[in-house]
């Protein structure tokens, strides 16, 4: 049930409930989430709901809400490239190649729903209840919560810009287009690349980070130096990675060129660097909750699957 700012007042002690009867007080009892947001200084809204439970528990919902802050005046910029299995992100000039396992958990949940509704209806009960359990979903909202916070916060402590691509609607449809492949286009129209736009965003509105969206095309095929086209011969993979300019012969990893063409097409005119080792073959990392900075200086690491 939803309520209105004059059907209930909120305290720490207890909540007041208006109901037909008369006034109903709560003694509340708050999870740790309630707290995180409490103690940083979210304001409670007005607006409300709750649920009866059985034993005369009533669980209560309340929203926070925060003024958002003023975008500042960026010194930089920090290009992103969002790939099907991983994101590229560029950091004080050097690339990095953020793993999610993407791929995994959409090939891994597919095998899991055929096994479950091969040669039974969907329509079955114990079907359905099997289809409920699978998290599919989850995973990948918390792969996409992780990775923006991740963009944002570094991006904040830099006081830079967040370099986006600007995707058009329905953009699975636009990717699979020439695509023979069931399975390649079925982890394309899965992989979901408007809300992990959409995620990084919004995070960056919380933190009044700005983002500059540019044109997307040809990113990954034109020659930041030479604006030459890149040629990419076939490697037996899906996509190939690695491309040589037709003018200046150098050669590029498909992830990196687009995020120094994304950091041009935003306005930073910074060179280019020609015989850098690490911007033709940029250095995976496990997407995890720690500084982008950190996950660069760190030579020892834990890889940790999301």
């Amino acid at each position: 049930m939803h309520l209105d700012d004059h059907l209930w007042k909120f305290s720490l002690d207890k909540i007041s409930i208006s109901t037909k009867r008369g006034r109903v007080f709560i003694s509340p009892t708050f999870p740790k989430i309630f707290w995180r947001y409490y103690n940083k200084g979210w304001l409670i809204a007005s607006e409300a709901r709750f649920k009866l439970l059985k034993g005369n528990v009533v669980e209560f919902y309340v929203i926070f809400k925060r003024d958002e802050p003023k975008p500042y005046e960026p010194k930089g910029f920090i290009p992103v490239d969002l790939n099907e299995d991983s994101v590229s992100v560029l950091v004080d000039g050097k690339p990095v190649l953020l793993e999610t396992n993407t791929r995994k958990i959409i090939l891994g949940y597919e095998y899991r729903r055929k096994a479950i509704t091969t040669g039974r209806s969907t329509k079955d009960r114990e079907v359905r209840r099997k289809l409920r359990k699978l998290r599919e979903r989850d995973k990948k909202v918390d792969i996409r919560r992780k990775l923006a916070k991740l963009i944002v916060i570094e991006a904040f402590e830099s006081r830079s810009a967040i370099v986006l691509e600007d995707l058009p609607r329905r953009i699975p449809e636009h990717m699979i287009k020439g695509v023979k492949d069931k399975q390649l286009r079925l982890r394309i129209y899965r992989a979901a690349f408007s809300s992990m736009k959409n995620a990084i965003i919004e995070k960056a509105r919380e933190f009044g980070v700005p983002v500059v969206l540019v044109n997307p095309s040809h990113t990954s095929s034109t020659c930041p130096i030479h604006g030459a086209k890149i040629v990419y011969q076939p490697d037996g993979g899906d996509a190939p990675r690695v491309g040589v300019c037709e003018k200046g012969k150098e050669r590029w990893h498909r992830d990196v060129v687009a995020l120094y063409n994304l950091r041009k097409r935003a306005g930073d005119v910074s060179p280019v660097p020609l015989v850098s080792k690490e911007s033709h073959d940029p250095p995976k990392r496990w997407l995890r909750a720690k500084s982008l900075h950190s996950i660069m200086i760190e030579h020892k690491m834990i890889e940790m699957k999301v």
